[in-house]
């Protein structure tokens, strides 16, 4: 997994290419959390992800948990197997997805 991190005005934009599984997951919730001070709306990029896991959906509402507290938290370009993954596990009713 590969992510690119642009923050700039209280705006994160991270774009993530690669899986986010098990193994990944762990190292984008901690580029997030490392990153969020001062943010008050986070932007996942997700055109190059094919793949999320449970654990990616744990990092996506971990991450949401914490943008209600201090702004919004917007997903966008999510392709379509990782669309039907959120629509089966009703992330799509929780996340904001573009």
């Amino acid at each position: 997994m590969d992510i690119k991190v642009n923050k700039e005005n209280g705006k994160l934009v991270l774009q993530v290419e690669g899986r986010i599984d098990t193994v990944t997951a762990p190292d984008l919730f901690e580029t997030v959390n490392s990153n969020l001070q001062d943010v008050s709306e986070l932007v996942f990029d997700l055109k190059m992800v094919d793949y999320v896991s449970s654990a990616g959906l744990r990092v996506f509402l971990s991450c949401q948990k914490i943008m209600n507290k201090q702004g919004k938290m917007i997903v966008k370009n999510v392709d379509q197997r990782v669309m039907e993954v959120f629509e089966l596990t009703g992330f799509d009713e929780v996340l904001t997805i573009e």
